[in-house]
């Protein structure tokens, strides 16, 4: 049997909307920024971003995540300079479900400001 389906909210058990939270595989927040300016280009699930330090920030979500037990995946490039680095969790907080302190470094161990800063969560 061929049909469509159209639901205009769909929600699991705990009122958190199904297809951010509830399904596995797909990433339950993003964002595209400029640590430069502290400027979000675009961003899924995320209230704000907050500049705690140079080349640090911390990402608030608009809805919770399940548990903080999550994966940040991000990237960090200067295209000007040609520039790249380490990017990721740094250790001043532990992830919570509403918010993350992410981090970009050069030269192993001096954070930095990258013009383009990219980040992905995901939890199951």
């Amino acid at each position: 049997m061929a049909g469509s389906l159209t639901i205009s909210t769909l929600k699991d058990s705990s009122g958190v909307l199904a297809t951010q939270n509830g399904m596995t595989g797909i990433a339950k927040a993003w964002i595209n920024f400029d640590a430069t300016t502290s400027t979000i280009r675009g961003s899924f699930n995320v209230a704000s971003i907050t500049k705690i330090g140079t080349g640090r920030f911390t990402i608030t979500f608009t809805t919770a995540m399940p548990n903080a037990n999550y994966v940040v995946t991000g990237i960090g490039a200067d295209i000007n300079l040609s520039l790249t680095g380490d990017i990721g969790l740094f250790s001043s907080a532990a992830p919570t479900t509403t918010a993350v302190n992410v981090g970009g470094v050069v030269s192993g161990s001096t954070y930095y400001d990258f013009p383009y800063m990219m980040f992905s969560i995901d939890c199951s």
